[in-house]
């Protein structure tokens, strides 16, 4: 069996799916499908009782989601100071608790609309503005086009046309 503490984990055991190699440097390990081992961790997770502590809060977070701490935050309607807190103290709340296993539960199994938000919510905070095109059709509204508008802001010309 092997340990598993990526991210500072403690409680997660591999029976399978890992190679054991000797290097100059020492002992290393590398993982069969490792994208697969970090959702089946994050899910394990989330199906475990009792509290999540910091630590698996945290890599649920930043290895199951990929979000940043204001990322996550923003989602959470918080600020990424609470979130580094929860994480640093392990005392998170039961609803904040609850919320993250939600989601992740619901952005694993493929949840369109949960994988769109948490996308979006990364994507804010890369981008620095962008300029939305509408159409309108027959059947109302729809979006065209989103383009980057650093360009257009550095000129001072955002929203003439």
């Amino acid at each position: 069996m092997y340990h598993y503490t990526d991210g500072g984990l403690r409680n997660v055991r591999l029976r399978n799916g890992y190679a054991l190699h000797e290097t100059p440097y020492g002992k290393a390990v590398s993982f069969q499908d490792g994208d697969g081992l970090i959702r089946a961790v994050c899910l394990a997770l989330t199906r475990k009782a009792g509290r999540l502590t910091g630590v698996e809060f945290r890599y649920i977070r930043a290895s199951g989601f990929l979000m940043s701490q204001p990322s996550l935050a923003k989602l959470l309607g918080v600020d990424g100071q609470t979130v580094a807190r929860w994480e640093k103290t392990g005392k998170v709340p039961k609803w904040a608790d609850k919320l993250v296993r939600l989601l992740y539960a619901a952005h694993a199994d493929g949840n369109e609309t949960i994988q769109s938000v948490v996308a979006r919510i990364n994507d804010v905070d890369r981008l620095v503005n962008q300029n939305i095109t509408l159409e309108a059709t027959n059947e109302g509204w729809t979006t065209v086009a989103t383009e980057l508008a650093i360009a257009d802001e550095a000129l001072g010309r955002v929203g003439q046309a």
